[in-house]
C-alpha cells in the first residue's frame, strides 16, 4: 500500500457507502437490518474504515447527517478494529480526524472529537504524537471554530481518560496535563460562553486525581472559580457548583479559608431559575455533611438555607411523576417500567449487605436532592433544625385549598425526611404526627397519599416502640390499617408505596403482627390478584418480609389457606423461562424457611422444579438451542436459594426428596461454576444439606471437600469474599456432620484459615467469624490432626473467638479449643491470656457439658502453672475479665 497521503477513495465505492448511510438514517426507509448488514459486508474491505474518514472530513456536498453517520459508524469500528489494521489506515484517519478539528459545522466538530477520544483510548498519546502539537496550534489559533474544536476533542479525552494527559511522555519535557492547564485557565475569561465550559468542564475531571500540575495552581484555579461564579450560562455556573461539591468531597482544605463566601454562593445558586444549576448547588449540603466536616459552619446559614430546601422539595410542573401519578391499576405496565431486578444470593455471616432504600420513581431532581440534604443536615445537628423547620411545615401544612397541595405534600416528604435524625424532638409529639398523618392517606391527591405512607415508614420503629402502652397500641394499629386500606387502593404510584412502607412496618413489628395476620394476609393475596407486574414484585416482597417476621406463628391452616393457593397457583402459570418467577422464587424461600416442617405438603412440586430449573439452565449454558431457553444465571442462583430454604425450612425432611433426585451432581457442578454468585448460593446449600442430610452428600463427599477447600487460598478470597465465606461455613458444618472423613483435607483447610485470622483488620468480619468457627469445628471432631500446631494460630484465634456472639456455632468452636487443649496443653501456654479473654467473651455457656469441660481447661493450667506463674498470667487480664472468669471456679 503506497504512503497514506495518497489513498484516494473511488468514485463508484463513495456512492454506494454514502447511498447506504442516507437509508440507514432516513426515517422512511423501512428495512434497517438490511442496510446495516450491507454496510457489514462493506466493512470486511480493508480500506472501508478510511472512505468513512473521507466523508466525515471532506464530502462537502452531502449533508451534515451524513457525514456525521460516517463518523459514528468509524467510532465503533475502530473501537473493535483497530488493532487488527494496517499502520498505513491508522495514519490516514488521523490525518484526516485533525484536518476537520476547526470544521465549520459544530455537529462536525463534535463527532470529531468523540472519535479522536476513542483512538486515545485505543493507542495512547504515545501512538499519536501529532495530535498533542495540532491541539495546542487549534486552541492558541485565536480561531473560534479551531479553538472549540480543540476544547471538545481535549474535554471528550479529559472525561473518558483524564491519566493519559498527566502521565509523562518521552520527547516531552512535562506531562500534557501542564501544558494545557494554563491554557485551560485562560479560556475561563473567554467571551464565548462555549469555551468557558469546555474548559472548566476539563479542568474539574482532574479534582478527583489530583495531579501535581493542578495542585500547584490551585489558587489560580480557585480565584477563575470565583470569577465564573455569577457566569451569565446556566452551564458554568452548574460547573463551579460541581467543582465545589467535588472540592469539598476530597480536598476541604483549600476551601478553608473562602468557606463562608463558598456556602453563600452555593445557597445563592440552589434558588437558580435553571434547575440544572441548582440541583448541583444542591448537592453540595449533602456532600458537606459526609465529609464529617465542623458543623459550626453551616450553622449560621441553617435559618436560610431549610426554607430553600423546602421550597425546592415541591414538586416541580414538569416532574414526570405528576404525570404517572394519575395511572391506574388497569394500565398494564409497559416493558420500560419494569426496572431490572437482582436478587442477592444467599450469605452465611453478621454482615448482610445493606439494601438501599429504593426510591418510589428512579429519577434524580432537585426535590429528591433537597430531600436527601434535609435528612443529611437532620442527621448532623438533630433537633436544632427543628425550630426553624416546623413553622414551615406547619404553614403549608395548614393551607387546604387544591393549589396548595403541592406544598402540603413537600411537607409531609419533609417531616419524612427528619424523621430519623431529629426524633428526639419529634418524639413527645410522635401521637400527634402520626394521628396527624393517618388522615392524609385518604386524601384526594394520589401523591399526598403515597408520600403519607412513606412518611409514615420512616416512623415504624418508633410507632412499634410504643405499642405496649394504650395509645401507642391503637395508633400502631391505625398506622397498619391505614397502610392495608391503601395497598388495596387503584393508583398503582399509591399501591407502590403502600406495599414498600408496609414492607418497612413489617421488619420493625415482627411478631407484634401474628394477632392481625389473618386481615394482614387478606389484603396483600387480595393486592396480589389485582396487581400489574411492576407492583407485584412489592407484594412478593411484602410476603417474604410478613413470613421472616412472624416465622413460625405463620404455620396454622387458616392462613396456610389464604396464602398458598394463590402463589401455587401463579407458580404453576409462570414458565419456567419467566423472569416472573425469580421474586416468587424469593418468596416461596422466606415462607419455607418460617413455615419449617409445616411446608412439607407444598415441598414436593416447589423441589422438583428446582432441579428442573437448575438442569435446564446448565444444559442452556453449553446448547441454548436444544436446552430451549437462553442461559441465564439468576434462575440458577435464585433455586439453589430456594432449596437452601427449603433444607433449612424442612431439616432432615427433606432427605426423602433428596435421595430421588440428582441433586448431589447438580450442585457439584454449580460449586465449580465460573460465575461467583452461583458459586455462593451453591455452598450455601451444600452447607445447609450437611445439616439437614449430609448422607445423601457422602458418595461425592471428597470432590465436595476438595473444591470448598480450594476456594479458600487467599488469592480466591481477594477476588470473591463472600463466596469463601459460605465455603467456609459449609465446611464446619460438614465437619461435624462427617466428623473423621474431613481428615484428607483438615492441614489444607488448616493452612488456609490461619492466614485469615492472622491477617483479620484487613478482611471481611463475616469471613473471619466463620474462619474462627470453622477452625474449632475442625479441631473438635480431628484434634490429633490440629493439635500439634495450635501454637502457631491460638493468639489470633482466641482474639477472633472473643468477638463472636454466643450461639451454638460458637460453642462448636470452644469444643473445639478443649479437644486441642486436652490433646497439647503446652501448645496453649504462650497464648494462655488470650484464650482467658476469649471464655471471658461468653455471656454465658448454655451447655452444662461445655461449662464443665472450660472449667477443666482452666484448672489444668492453674495446675500447671506453679510458683507464682499461673498469678502472673492472672494480673496481666483486666478486671472485668477476672470477673468474667469467677464462673469457672478459678
Amino acid at each position: 500500500m503506497a504512503a497514506s497521503a495518497s489513498w484516494q477513495p473511488q468514485e463508484e465505492g463513495l456512492k454506494v457507502i454514502c447511498g447506504l448511510l442516507e437509508q440507514q438514517i432516513s426515517p422512511s426507509s423501512a428495512d434497517k437490518s438490511q442496510v446495516w448488514q450491507e454496510l457489514q459486508q462493506y466493512s470486511q474491505f480493508p480500506d472501508f474504515n478510511n472512505y468513512l474518514a473521507f466523508i466525515l472530513a471532506r464530502a462537502e456536498g452531502k449533508s451534515v447527517e451524513i457525514r456525521q453517520a460516517a463518523g459514528l459508524l468509524l467510532k465503533n469500528n475502530l473501537r473493535t478494529a483497530y488493532k487488527s489494521m494496517a499502520p498505513s489506515h491508522h495514519q490516514y484517519i488521523k490525518s484526516e480526524l485533525l484536518l476537520c478539528l476547526g470544521a465549520a459545522d459544530r455537529h462536525i466538530r463534535s463527532t470529531v472529537g468523540t472519535i479522536i477520544s476513542v483512538v486515545v483510548q485505543l493507542s495512547g498519546i504515545l501512538g499519536w504524537p501529532d495530535l498533542l502539537q495540532a491541539l495546542v496550534a487549534c486552541l492558541d489559533s485565536n480561531d473560534l471554530n479551531h479553538m472549540e474544536g480543540a476544547m471538545d476533542a481535549l474535554f471528550k479525552i479529559c472525561e473518558d481518560i483524564p491519566q493519559v494527559l498527566d502521565s509523562d511522555v518521552p520527547g516531552l519535557a512535562e506531562r500534557p496535563i501542564k501544558i494545557f492547564l494554563p491554557r485551560l485557565f485562560q479560556f475561563f475569561q473567554s467571551p464565548h460562553p462555549s469555551l468557558r465550559k469546555l474548559s472548566l468542564g476539563s479542568v474539574n475531571q482532574y479534582i478527583m486525581l489530583m495531579p501535581a500540575a493542578l495542585y500547584a495552581s490551585m489558587d489560580k484555579y480557585l480565584q477563575g472559580l470565583f470569577v465564573l461564579a455569577n457566569d451569565p450560562a446556566a452551564e458554568v455556573r452548574k460547573l463551579v457548583c460541581g467543582a465545589f461539591v467535588q472540592l469539598i468531597e476530597v480536598h476541604p482544605d483549600f476551601l478553608q479559608p473562602h468557606l463562608k463566601n463558598v456556602i453563600e454562593y452555593i445557597l445563592q445558586v440552589n434558588e437558580d431559575a435553571n434547575n440544572e444549576a441548582a440541583l448541583e448547588a444542591c448537592e453540595f449540603w449533602t456532600a458537606y455533611c459526609d465529609a464529617q466536616l465542623p458543623p459550626e459552619n453551616l450553622r449560621d446559614f441553617l435559618p436560610r438555607l431549610i426554607p430553600v430546601l423546602l421550597s425546592n422539595m415541591a414538586y416541580a410542573d414538569d416532574d414526570e411523576s405528576l404525570v404517572d401519578a394519575e395511572e391506574d391499576e388497569s394500565l398494564p405496565d409497559r416493558d420500560q417500567d419494569l426496572k431490572p431486578r437482582f436478587h442477592t444470593s444467599r450469605y452465611h455471616g453478621s454482615e448482610d449487605a445493606e439494601e438501599d432504600d429504593d426510591d418510589i420513581v428512579n429519577v434524580w431532581n432537585l426535590r429528591k436532592c433537597s430531600a436527601s440534604a434535609l435528612d443529611s443536615l437532620s442527621n448532623v445537628f438533630g433537633d436544632e433544625i427543628l425550630p426553624t423547620l416546623l413553622p414551615i411545615i406547619q404553614a403549608k401544612l395548614s393551607s387546604s385549598d387544591d393549589d396548595a397541595w403541592k406544598d402540603r405534600e413537600a411537607a409531609v416528604l419533609a417531616l419524612g425526611a427528619v424523621a430519623e435524625g431529629c426524633i428526639n424532638g419529634l418524639y413527645p409529639h410522635l401521637s400527634e404526627i402520626v394521628s396527624f398523618l393517618i388522615p392524609l392517606l385518604d386524601d384526594k391527591f394520589p401523591l399526598i397519599r403515597s408520600i403519607s405512607c412513606w412518611t409514615i415508614s420512616r416512623f415504624s420503629k418508633y410507632i412499634v416502640q410504643n405499642i405496649g402502652h394504650q395509645t401507642g397500641h391503637e395508633q400502631f394499629d391505625k398506622a397498619l390499617m391505614g397502610l392495608l386500606r391503601r395497598i388495596l387502593e387503584t393508583n398503582k404510584r399509591v399501591q407502590e408505596a403502600a406495599c414498600s412502607a408496609f414492607a418497612t412496618l413489617e421488619e420493625e413489628a415482627a411478631e407484634e403482627l401474628a394477632p392481625r395476620l389473618e386481615i394482614i394476609l387478606h389484603h396483600l393475596m387480595c393486592a396480589f390478584g389485582k396487581y400489574q407486574r411492576r407492583n407485584l414484585r412489592i407484594v412478593y416482597d411484602a410476603i417474604g418480609t410478613l413470613a421472616d417476621a412472624v416465622g413460625g406463628e405463620l404455620n396454622q391452616p387458616v392462613y396456610l389457606e389464604i396464602l398458598m393457593p394463590p402463589l401455587i397457583a401463579k407458580w404453576q402459570q409462570l414458565s419456567n423461562a419467566d423472569k416472573d418467577l425469580f421474586p416468587l422464587l424469593e418468596c416461596f424461600t422466606s415462607i419455607a424457611q418460617a413455615l419449617g416442617t409445616g411446608f412439607s405438603q407444598f415441598a414436593q412440586p416447589i423441589f422438583q422444579r428446582c432441579i428442573n430449573i437448575i438442569q435446564t439452565q446448565q444444559l442452556a449454558k453449553v446448547d441454548p438451542v436444544s436446552a430451549g431457553v437462553q442461559y441465564d444465571k439468576e434462575f440458577i442462583v435464585c433455586s439453589l436459594d430456594l432449596l437452601s430454604g427449603l433444607a433449612e425450612g424442612l431439616g432432615s425432611g427433606i432427605e426423602s426428596l433428596v435421595s430421588q433426585s440428582n441433586l448431589r451432581d447438580l450442585l457439584l457442578q454449580c460449586c465449580m461454576d465460573d460465575a461467583s454468585d452461583v458459586q455462593q448460593s451453591a455452598f450455601a446449600l451444600l452447607g445447609d444439606l450437611a445439616r439437614a442430610c449430609p448422607i445423601h452428600l457422602h458418595p461425592r463427599l471428597s470432590e465436595f471437600l476438595d473444591i470448598v477447600t480450594n476456594q479458600l487460598n487467599m488469592s480466591k478470597i481477594k477476588e470473591t469474599v463472600s463466596v469463601a465465606n459460605n465455603a467456609c461455613w459449609a465446611i464446619g458444618e460438614l465437619a461435624i456432620k462427617v466428623r473423621q472423613e474431613i481428615s484428607p483435607v483438615v492441614m489444607a483447610v488448616i493452612s488456609c484459615l490461619v492466614p485469615i485470622l492472622q491477617h483479620a483488620e484487613e478482611i471481611n468480619k463475616s469471613l473471619v467469624e466463620n474462619s474462627a468457627i470453622t477452625l474449632g469445628r475442625i479441631a473438635w471432631v480431628c484434634p490429633e490432626l490440629v493439635a500439634p500446631h495450635m501454637e502457631h494460630f491460638m493468639q489470633a484465634w482466641c482474639i477472633s473467638l472473643s468477638m463472636i456472639r454466643d450461639d451454638i456455632e460458637k460453642e462448636d468452636a470452644f469444643r473445639g479449643l478443649c479437644a486441642m487443649v486436652r490433646a497439647n496443653p503446652s501448645g496453649g501456654l504462650s497464648s494462655l491470656v488470650f484464650m482467658c479473654k476469649a471464655i471471658a467473651s461468653w455471656h454465658e455457656i448454655r451447655s452444662e457439658e461445655l461449662h464443665n469441660e472450660v472449667c477443666q481447661v482452666l484448672h489444668g493450667y492453674k495446675q500447671m502453672l506453679r510458683n507464682g506463674a499461673w498469678e502472673q498470667c492472672m494480673s496481666a487480664l483486666e478486671p472485668q475479665v477476672k470477673d468474667k472468669l469467677l464462673k469457672y471456679q478459678v
